[in-house]
């Protein structure tokens, strides 16, 4: 699975010179929490919501609602925006961008593709992939298990499940608490709770 795959778009991107007001007001509307920023087509920068709130004033200013809507207006999203942007390829693979992303503590990655902005990859698009990926949105039976972690150990577990009339929905691999073992999640179905213990015992 590659990011072009699942990245949100198309993109909405904002100007440098766009006020944190409307900034804000377009996030609100369509319901993102960071856009890219352009100029001239060119990507020079992203945003996210966390960084226009920043730069509004405290809910408990002494300022007037005019004064602060003044104050604003003056205040642009080139002033708030994160100008060294770190981007993946539309081809790049999508635990790759999840990497990137824990690794660095980003909200958000631009795609590219050819040099051109051509979507987002965010927080949310991963958490619906795990959610796609653990089942999460199937009926089933949920199993977790400790095996070996050697040759063999996984294709005996799956050899046991399906002798047993049982379908995998999903299927994942987890460290286990040392190098020798490993933590094995999976969900399945056509299976009840005591046909599955007692095809994997």
């Amino acid at each position: 699975m590659f990011v072009g795959d699942r990245m949100s778009h198309p993109v909405i991107p904002l100007s440098p010179e766009t006020s944190i007001h409307d900034a804000l007001a377009l996030f609100k509307k369509e319901h993102i929490r960071r856009a890219p920023v352009m100029k001239d087509n060119v990507l020079v920068g992203i945003v996210s919501e966390r960084d226009l709130l920043n730069a509004s004033p405290s809910p408990v200013t002494s300022l007037s609602v005019w004064e602060m809507n003044y104050l604003l207006s003056k205040v642009t999203v080139r002033m708030v925006m994160t100008k060294k942007v770190k981007t993946v390829d539309v081809g790049t693979p999508i635990e790759e961008a999840a990497r990137i992303m824990a690794d660095n503590k980003f909200g958000g990655l631009p795609v590219m593709r050819s040099g051109k902005v051509v979507g987002i990859i965010t927080e949310t698009d991963l958490f619906k992939i795990f959610l796609e990926l653990m089942g999460a949105r199937d009926k089933g039976i949920r199993v977790t298990a400790i095996i070996d972690n050697k040759p063999g150990q996984l294709a005996r577990v799956t050899k046991a499940i399906a002798d047993a009339g049982g379908n995998f929905i999903s299927f994942g691999f987890f460290a286990g608490e040392d190098l020798s073992t490993k933590i094995l999640t999976f969900k399945v179905e056509g299976m009840k709770k005591d046909e599955v213990r007692k095809a994997l015992v």
